[in-house]
Order: C-alpha cells, then structure tokens, then sequence
C-alpha cells in the first residue's frame, strides 16, 4: 500500500501542475477576447480564427482541469444526502461510485475519443468556416482530458483505500479555507479598513 500511496502522491504532484497551469488559459481566453471585441467595434475586423481559439482554449480549460477539480474534491455531489453517512460510508460510497461509474464512464470517452482525434488528423480537418482554425488539436483534449481525469481517479481510489485501511486521514477532508472564503475575508478586510479611514 505504501508504493501505492506514494503512486498516489507522484498522481497528485502531476494534476495540480496541470491544472495550475491550465488556469492561465482563463487569462489568455480574457485577453483574446477582448482583443477580438476591440477590432471588431473600432475597425469592424473580426476573425473566424480568434473565435474558435477562443472555443478551443475553453475546451482545455474544462477538459485538462477535470482531474484537478477532482483532486480538489470539487466535483458536484449531493452533500445534503452525503453529509449524512460516516467518513468511512462515505468513501465506501466513492470506492463503488469510481469501480462501478467513473472508470467506465472514462474509459468510453477515452475509448471513443481517440478513433474521433485520429479521423480528424489522419484527415487535416479544417474548420468549415472561412479563416477557421485545424480541427485535430482540440479533438485531441477529448482523450487526453480523460486520461488525465483516470489517472487522478486511481490516485482518489488509493487514497480512499488507504483511508479505509487507517493508513492516512480523510482524503475528503479539505484542508485551510477555500479560495472563495480568502477573497470574501479579503473583501471584508478591505471594506473594514476603507470603515477605519472614512472616520
């Protein structure tokens, strides 16, 4: 089990490198964008490219974060139901939910995405719209996002099978405060000390 958990952790190290780097596409997204409203309402240029760049960036962003949400334990669940059970019925419960609906559900978008990648490269396919960008890229997330996502999937797995065996705390357990929880202290903070200066 230790292997495994150290597996884990290499797993782990992996997806938060991935998925903090993929969060700078939300800035790049931002200032393509931006940059595309500009010329098209003081020049009236627009191009075809900028927007599917801008589809294909949010496809990254959705399809390379999956596993970092899950690492984050982010996912939507029902809390008001899950909240009810135990640590220990809870992680039985995500030990079924990934043997039974994640790794299937997975292991068909990746088994099913990567012949769509390789009709779409084997082809060059190219977008239908004028000035529009190759297709194979972003078909290529659709494989690539899942295997990513299986692979922090096996590292949960472990980890709840570690839980179970008493070798490590609740995994499910989230440690300091959210990010939205720092930026509401901060606004508050701010709001308390612009209080003190109005006085």
């Amino acid at each position: 089990m230790n292997a495994l958990l150290k597996l884990s952790r290499l797993i782990d190290a992996l997806t938060e490198r991935i998925g903090r780097l993929t969060t700078w596409v939300v800035l790049i997204v931002a200032l393509i964008s931006a940059g595309n409203a500009t010329m098209r309402y003081t020049i009236n240029w627009s191009s075809n490219g900028l927007l599917e760049i801008q589809w294909y960036l949010f496809s990254a962003l959705f399809l390379l974060c999956a596993g970092y949400t899950l690492l984050k334990n982010e996912h939507v669940r029902i809390d008001i139901i899950n909240g009810r059970f135990s640590a220990r019925t809870r992680a039985w419960i995500d030990v079924f939910g990934f043997i039974f609906f994640f790794f299937p559900m997975v292991y068909l978008f990746v088994s099913l995405g990567w012949p769509f990648f390789m009709m779409s490269f084997s082809g060059d396919e190219m977008s239908s719209n004028a000035g529009g960008l190759i297709r194979w890229p972003v078909k290529l997330l659709l494989p690539v996002g899942f295997a990513l996502l299986a692979l922090q999937g096996l590292s949960e797995l472990i980890k709840r099978f570690a839980f179970l065996s008493g070798l490590i705390g609740d995994p499910t357990e989230k440690g300091g405060i959210s990010a939205e929880e720092e930026l509401a202290a901060a606004i508050a903070a701010n709001a308390t000390a612009a209080r003190g200066a109005d006085k």
